[in-house]
């Protein structure tokens, strides 16, 4: 299967910028939002404390005090990239933690108030597979009908073991129906993975990527594990009681990842990084540029690219 021409680009894998070039035949930007929600996996809906790998604070706008509305956040976001003399559309991004949890109505607000903003042509929905009501899921689906809507689901791993240990409070079975019930129409569904969670062989982690890539999913974030400060996982890291996997490990399993994926479906993310005042490790991470690199060299020197591989048995 030679590399598909439809990406446009000097890649080896299907990135976010060719795509929305291919899409929209101009720059789209994601503007990152937080609009105040919180985790189910929080709150004491689902569990206490969250995922054992994060740290809970939010957005650095959260941190800083009362957030500025939705309209006011995509207004600063825009202002940033009006600074270049280019046609450029944007995408409202609510990131931070899940946004879909709410009652319909609050949804709705929010979700008008950024799409009413100048040059907004679309949503970005971060979501856990559990926190989708078939109320939010119909409502979103009426938002695709007229916009260009994502729905990112966090899974992290298609292993019930390894949700258990890392406090997702789902099952795999859960992020199955959610993108089932979700998928097939006009709504583009991404999934967030990370790479080198503990007890995870090279075998599971590519086991993720065989069940994402058999699935109606149109966009992929794939992230390295990170340690941070006042996490569980950091302190078990601080103890010395778990390891980070390796840069060049990292950099290899994420090329057989790209491989076994569908050519179409969009590379959103390869890496990670952390608030820089409670990182931890790895230290390699800090540099997603040289991982970047570093992924793009790997690809070069294998003579592969994303999708070579899709749909072999293993």
């Amino acid at each position: 299967m030679p590399k598909p021409a439809f990406w446009n680009n000097t890649k080896r894998y299907y990135d976010l910028k060719s795509y929305w070039v291919n899409r929209f035949g101009c720059r789209v930007h994601k503007l990152p939002i937080d609009a105040g929600f919180t985790c189910p996996n929080r709150d004491g809906s689902i569990a206490e404390g969250g995922c054992t790998y994060c740290d809970g604070r939010g957005s650095a706008l959260r941190q800083a005090g009362e957030l500025p509305s939705v309209g006011e956040q995509l207004r600063q976001g825009k202002a940033y990239y009006r600074k270049r003399p280019t046609e450029e559309k944007f995408i409202a991004y609510f990131q931070t933690f899940t946004n879909t949890y709410g009652p319909v109505e609050r949804l709705r607000a929010l979700y008008d108030e950024a799409l009413a903003e100048a040059d907004v042509i679309g949503l970005s929905i971060g979501t856990r597979p559990d926190g989708l009501s078939d109320e939010a899921l119909a409502l979103i689906r009426s938002y695709a009908e007229r916009h260009h809507v994502w729905l990112e689901f966090g899974l992290q791993s298609i292993h019930d073991r390894t949700l258990r240990a890392i406090n997702r409070g789902h099952e795999a079975a859960a992020f199955i129906d959610a993108v089932r019930r979700a998928g097939g129409g006009s709504i583009q569904i991404c999934v967030h993975i990370i790479v080198g969670l503990p007890d995870e062989s090279h075998e599971d982690i590519l086991e993720t990527a065989r069940v994402i890539a058999g699935l109606p999913i149109g966009g992929i974030k794939i992230h390295c594990l990170l340690a941070l400060k006042g996490t569980p996982f950091g302190e078990s890291y601080g103890r010395g009681e778990v390891n980070l996997m390796p840069r060049e490990e990292y950099i290899g399993t994420v090329c057989d990842i790209l491989e076994i994926l569908p050519s179409e479906m969009v590379i959103q993310r390869l890496t990670a990084d952390g608030y820089r005042d409670i990182f931890l490790g790895p230290a390699w991470a800090a540099n997603k540029l040289a991982v970047l690199n570093a992924i793009d060299r790997e690809l070069e020197v294998r003579g592969s690219w994303q999708g070579k591989r899709y749909g072999e048995e293993t």
